[in-house]
């Protein structure tokens, strides 16, 4: 447990579920509340751990096996959160996360289990955007199944009659966008991608990219590229005959005063020429330096870093059965019993939008 943890983060309602346990359990159970909730996107895996030892001195609070569920399905744990949301479906009566326990289904490899959550009765009372995401998970099962159009039907509703301003309008679109390319329908797809692109300023998604993809443009990704640095696998004589090749042997300029005159060839032997007068005693001859005779420059070798071809972005796939979030694989509805998902009822700025009838 962090040294800094402090109880008091834990939010009000939550607070107040834990007084049926005594001071000391409530405020140990508050931390590791707390510590699941701050872990729980960068390392599900030890916020699982706090969650479960809330669970192990508070089995009986809803809140607590609702967090151990969350927990558990942001691990990928889909069998462990199952039982931990229906545990807290149980105590506290409260269907918010049907959604997630449908989207655990779909990733246990079992879609036909996920569609029966549409049917819920109490799904007419969960909020707006609870309902879309459901709607989102119902129709990724419809995909896991094979029926593509039906996924479709599923998210077209929702999708039109939802607009820019709603908060879930980027997952949805996505979703939509995802289900009419799996169905083979390109051109709507780029429409609908388009408009997720322009309303995802904060990145939840890559539809710029997929936009891109179904454009034809493929972009160069260096990343591969910088890992790989050859001048560090190279020994010490090769470091040192790569760093000469780029530098050439200087050639000195013929003088400018004898500019057109015959060169005469140098001796074999540069001889040595009395130093000028004046110049009496001041050390050893001076001797000739070769001129243009010294031979060509020494020409550059290759330099470290050849020339590569890097490997092009992938392009984008659908998303895992489960995230953090109920994933982005659309929901479904099935062409013939189109309950799920009901008419637009709302005008373009207000009023709510009604997924189910």
């Amino acid at each position: 447990m962090p040294a800094d943890v402090d109880p008091r983060l834990l939010d009000e309602d939550v607070r107040r579920e834990l007084r049926s346990l005594s001071r000391e359990t409530a405020e140990l159970v508050s931390k590791h509340l707390v510590v699941t909730g701050q872990l729980l996107d960068e390392d599900p895996e030890r916020a699982l751990t706090h969650a479960r030892a809330a669970r192990a001195l508070a089995g009986r609070v809803g809140v607590v096996r609702l967090a151990a569920g969350l927990a558990a399905y942001a691990a990928r744990e889909w069998s462990e959160a199952l039982s931990e949301l229906r545990a807290a479906r149980r105590i506290t009566g409260r269907p918010e996360h049907l959604a997630v326990l449908a989207d655990c289904e779909r990733a246990l490899g079992r879609p036909e289990r996920a569609l029966a959550y549409g049917e819920d009765p109490e799904v007419t009372s969960l909020s707006q955007d609870e309902r879309v995401e459901l709607v989102i998970v119902l129709a990724g099962a419809r995909r896991d199944m094979g029926q593509l159009d039906a996924a479709v039907l599923a998210l077209q509703t929702p999708a039109r009659a939802t607009t820019a301003k709603r908060p879930w309008a980027v997952r949805l679109w996505y979703a939509f966008a995802d289900a009419l390319l799996a169905a083979g329908r390109d051109d709507e797809a780029r429409e609908w991608f388009g408009r997720t692109a322009d309303l995802d300023d904060d990145g939840q998604t890559d539809a710029a990219d997929r936009v891109l993809e179904l454009d034809g443009v493929v972009l160069d990704d260096l990343d591969d590229d910088a890992d790989q640095d050859p001048v560090a696998e190279m020994d010490d004589a090769a470091l040192a005959a790569l760093v000469a090749s780029g530098f050439p042997t200087p050639v000195s300029k013929p003088d400018p005063q004898v500019e057109g005159a015959a060169a005469e060839p140098a001796p074999s032997d540069a001889a040595a020429t009395p130093a000028p007068e004046g110049d009496e005693g001041q050390g050893s001859p001076v001797r000739e330096v070769p001129g243009a005779d010294a031979g060509p420059a020494r020409p550059a070798g290759p330099g470290p870093f050849s020339e590569q071809t890097p490997p092009t972005v992938p392009s984008g796939s659908a998303r895992p059965a489960a995230a953090l979030t109920p994933t982005f694989a659309a929901p479904e509805v099935d062409q013939r019993t189109p309950a799920v998902v009901g008419g637009k009822h709302e005008d373009e700025d207000e009023g709510d939008l009604t997924l189910f009838s």
